[in-house]
């Protein structure tokens, strides 16, 4: 980079860094301002649009470095690349770099033969990544899910258990209806005047959201029984607390 460009980049990233509220990474304000650089603008995007971005989690707290700082040299002390097995980003060490935020999916992965195969060192061990992107935590659609574990399960594949992708779609499409179940009760709550009342829902539906977290930490784990009884039971308190609020006494 020429000193000109260098003093641009560097002035554009002063500036931001001191007047952007809703963006408190200089790391992504410098990238923004030099996308020749990498990462790839992309990636840089999809952070940004991302719960990470909505929350200030700036790339410092999965690649390290030194945000505090827009001198190159300084910023990048201790960055590593995704390919070097000691990076925090290197698919093996993500489920415990994304476990320091997401405690109870890290919990729960540890549980399961995926994260023994990561141990192992085997390059089909599916990570964090594999199912929620390497940045903008996404969350997969059910047909989605089933092609990813068929890539792994399918009848032909390193380890086929064709049933698998199936169940576990079947089985998001159930956390999908319970989340819009849920959706559907907070906005009708929100509607009652009653103080009283308005507890009692909302005691009800803390109650129904118990089942549905514990289903998704059993996800991580991959054991499906448990997810589905949870999912029963989440849906069928979630129905019993909208019907309540459409019939009230």
């Amino acid at each position: 980079m020429s000193r000109i460009m260098f003093l641009l980049v560097l002035g554009l990233c002063t500036f931001a860094g001191a007047s952007s509220e809703a963006q408190e990474s200089r790391c992504a304000d410098c990238h923004f301002a030099n996308p020749q650089a990498d990462p790839d603008p992309n990636h840089l995007q999809d952070w940004d649009r991302s719960p990470h971005g909505r929350n200030r989690v700036g790339c410092d707290g999965c690649h390290k470095g030194n945000a505090a700082t827009t001198e190159s040299f300084l910023a990048h002390q201790g960055v590593l690349t995704s390919r070097n097995p000691s990076s925090p980003v290197h698919r093996n060490n993500l489920p415990r770099t994304c476990g320091a935020c997401h405690t109870g999916a890290f919990v729960a992965f540890q549980k399961s033969r995926h994260l023994g195969l990561l141990g192992e060192g085997n390059a089909d061990g599916p990570t964090c990544s594999t199912c929620h992107g390497s940045v903008g935590a996404e969350l997969l659609s059910p047909r989605r899910l089933e092609t990813q574990c068929e890539s792994c399960h399918g009848a032909d594949d390193v380890f086929p258990l064709p049933e698998v992708a199936f169940q576990g779609r079947l089985l998001l499409e159930e956390v999908v209806l319970v989340r819009e179940l849920l959706g559907q009760a907070t906005g009708l709550i929100a509607r009652v005047e009653d103080d009283t009342r308005k507890r009692e829902f909302e005691e009800a539906l803390q109650q129904a959201e118990v089942p549905l977290t514990e289903a998704v930490q059993a996800a991580h784990a991959f054991v499906f029984d448990q997810m589905k009884e949870r999912l029963t039971t989440a849906r069928e308190r979630s129905i019993v607390l909208l019907n309540a609020l459409a019939n009230p006494e």
